[in-house]
């Protein structure tokens, strides 16, 4: 069983929620992304999300944006990060999924991108500008592989993309909670709990939160209507805080823990 399909099914049985926490790939470095995959393990989040690095990543805010910029600047690219993933494996079964644009996954081939991915021991794949109409191809090769595609729900779906997007998406649904880019927000948007309660009422596969979650406050109150959290922005801006200091490792996982409590606490 695919690790992402393992968690849930352990978090529903403890009637618990997830955490996911997305790490730009490389950012500051490589190997500090590795010592904080570590750190996110031992303080008991449930799933890393890691970003690809890309030039133009149309959904991502500054924050995501300039942490692209720096791992590119290291040289970090999918070989690069599943060489990454490889050795984690070494230490670490926390289920890991990638987020990245359809343009390195193309150059890097489709066929071999979900076969790589999974033999590193990644779990499955964010893909933000490829719809499910435009991925039977990805499709079909991670259903070989036992490879997770998670697909984005939006506030702007229709009851019939809803539908469709979830019969798609396997792991879970990232729903969205915003329009725009990423980045840390002050407000959750009002709309959310009623999207979500209409998105679970047409599917059983957990529903994600991402975009904009910024505060253990916000964490547990999306956490209390979706089956799991994503905070991604926040994070960044904490390893950008201490870019250059050990530091950084320990002061994500202060985070983690600190929106994890609410988490766990949202029925």
């Amino acid at each position: 069983m695919n690790r992402i399909d393992r968690r849930f099914e352990d978090l529903k049985a403890a009637r618990q929620k997830a955490l996911v926490i997305y790490l730009t790939a490389g950012y500051p470095d490589i190997a500090s992304t590795e010592r904080i995959v570590y750190e996110l393990d031992r303080r008991g989040v449930d799933i890393v999300e890691l970003g690809v690095p890309f030039s133009d990543p149309i959904a991502d805010g500054p924050t995501i944006q300039a942490a692209f910029e720096r791992a590119l600047k290291n040289g970090v690219n999918i070989k690069v990060i599943l060489g990454l993933v490889r050795k984690v494996r070494k230490r670490s079964d926390i289920p890991i999924v990638l987020m990245t644009y359809f343009n390195p996954v193309y150059h890097y081939g489709v066929v071999e991108f979900a076969r790589d991915a999974k033999t590193a021991g990644v779990d499955g794949v964010i893909v933000p500008d490829l719809p499910p109409e435009e991925a039977a191809g990805l499709i079909k090769e991670s259903k070989r592989h036992d490879f997770k595609d998670i697909f984005f729900l939006s506030p702007t779906s229709s009851r019939e993309r809803m539908r469709s997007v979830s019969e798609s998406s396997t792991g879970f649904i990232y729903y969205v909670s915003l329009t725009g880019v990423t980045g840390a927000r002050r407000r959750i948007p009002a709309q959310i709990a009623q999207n979500v309660r209409l998105i679970k009422r047409l599917t059983d596969k957990p529903v994600c939160v991402g975009f904009g979650i910024s505060t253990p406050a916000q964490a547990r109150a999306v956490a209390g209507i979706a089956d799991g959290v994503i905070v991604g922005s926040a994070v960044i801006k904490i390893i950008e805080k201490h870019a250059d200091s050990i530091d950084a490792t320990e002061a994500v996982g202060r985070f983690a823990s600190s929106i994890l409590e609410q988490v766990r606490r949202a029925r």
